[in-house]
């Protein structure tokens, strides 16, 4: 794992295709934006934990749980 310290106002470059954005700093909570191409997801892990646990207590087969996760990822506008 690579640890890097930012400010507010800086970036940190993955690849040549994806930016992360240090967009504000206040207390304990950081806002981050994240400039990537169409087809790499971003998603927050917290968001995957529950779609795994969701799966998991409905019994769904993962494909079917992984077609609807990429449907909604697609809704994403921002």
């Amino acid at each position: 794992m690579l640890v890097m310290r930012r400010r507010q106002g800086e970036a940190i470059r993955i690849g040549d295709n994806v930016e992360i954005r240090i967009l504000a700093v206040a207390g304990s909570r950081v806002k981050i934006g994240i400039v990537a191409p169409r087809e790499i997801s971003v998603t927050a892990r917290e968001l995957e934990l529950v779609c795994q646990a969701n799966r998991a207590a409905a019994g769904a087969p993962a494909e079917a749980a992984e077609a609807i996760a990429g449907a909604l990822r697609s809704l994403r506008s921002f």
